[in-house]
């Protein structure tokens, strides 16, 4: 791994917002769909309708949670829960997905351990210390894992439901956190989403961009920049074992869109979608056949740990061609979004 020293910590400024705005802003920017209202001819016009067919068509029966983004370019959406009460749902159990990769996450936002001959890179860290002791490290010490062997803290985007726990298990484990230089330098000045339940940014410590290789021990892990969740969102590209067999996996870094129908975040669409034709060319060229996400709902990840068994078809791997349609669904919606909003 490339370890970029950086300059001195900015002092940290949250949006001057009141809590209650900080609640839904929060859930715009890490779970659900966090679109502002559009009106119904917006929704109505050939362009939007056209999208989200082309949407539905390429979920099939299989990746209908994917679809849920689709609901930021429609009319008369219901407010979504709040952050506490999406905090409070019971976590599913630690368990493992492939022999080194387990899920140690909660139920709404996810964490993953992916583990080396070295020790083990954790992929976000979950809302607060709080999580973080008792779901990751619970949670690695129930699959005989030892925390202490973390050695890298992977925050795919600069949001305080993948970094929150990242400050407690770096100081407990002595890790070092990875993140994108674009959201390094959003956390350092002014976070773009906070609620208080959500841990304070880690301090900078290792910056990577596209292209880049996180290594631990006998494992790599190849940074794909997809920015627009965040100005520096990044997914990861990683293999996986189940028994003989490897996969080839990507962790989907940032998939709500929380742009806004305001002129400075229009771009941040532009640059989400462009980042998702992209992530198809190389899901295809790399024969990704496994997509993960960093939240649930939209993976099913607790689905698939329960319906997982020795000696069967993994349900993570889900083949090139779905995950070709799963990105094609993001994409489709992205754009439908796109067309609402320029209506």
């Amino acid at each position: 791994m490339l370890f970029r020293q950086r300059g001195p910590r900015q002092a940290l400024r949250a949006e001057a917002v009141s809590p209650t705005r900080r609640g839904l802003l929060a859930l715009g920017c890490a779970c659900c769909l966090g679109a502002l209202p559009i009106g119904p001819a917006a929704a109505q016009s050939p362009d939007v309708a056209r999208h989200l067919a082309a949407a539905r068509a390429a979920a099939g029966e299989d990746l209908r949670p994917w679809l849920a983004l689709g609901g930021a370019a429609t009319p008369g959406n219901a407010p979504g829960p709040s952050i506490e009460a999406l905090m409070a749902q019971p976590a599913p159990p630690a368990a493992r997905a492939f022999d080194n990769l387990a899920f140690i996450g909660a139920k709404w936002v996810s964490a993953w351990a992916l583990t080396t001959s070295d020790g083990i890179i954790l992929l976000d860290a979950l809302n607060n210390e709080e999580e973080a002791e008792r779901l990751i490290e619970g949670g690695l010490r129930k699959l005989d894992l030892d925390p202490a062997r973390i050695r890298r803290i992977v925050v795919t985007h600069g949001h305080g439901d993948h970094y929150g726990g990242a400050t407690f298990l770096k100081q407990r484990h002595n890790a070092a956190v990875v993140m994108s230089e674009a959201d390094w330098r959003m956390v350092e000045t002014e976070l773009e989403f906070d609620v208080p339940q959500w841990g304070r940014p880690p301090r900078r410590d290792v910056a990577v961009g596209d292209g880049d290789v996180i290594r631990l021990g006998d494992t790599g892990v190849t940074v794909l920049s997809t920015p627009g969740h965040s100005p520096g969102t990044i997914s990861l590209i990683f293999d996986v074992r189940d028994g003989q067999r490897s996969e080839r996996a990507m962790l989907w870094g940032g998939t709500a869109f929380n742009f806004g129908r305001r002129p400075d975040r229009m771009q941040r669409i532009e640059s989400y979608i462009a980042g998702t034709r992209r992530a198809k060319q190389v899901a295809a060229r790399e024969n990704i056949t496994v997509l993960l996400s960093n939240h649930s709902g939209y993976d099913e990840a607790d689905r698939k740990l329960q319906a997982r068994q020795p000696g069967r078809t993994n349900p993570f791997v889900i083949g090139q061609e779905a995950v070709q349609r799963a990105l094609t669904v993001i994409e489709e919606c992205a754009l439908a979004t796109q067309a609402a909003w320029r209506t």
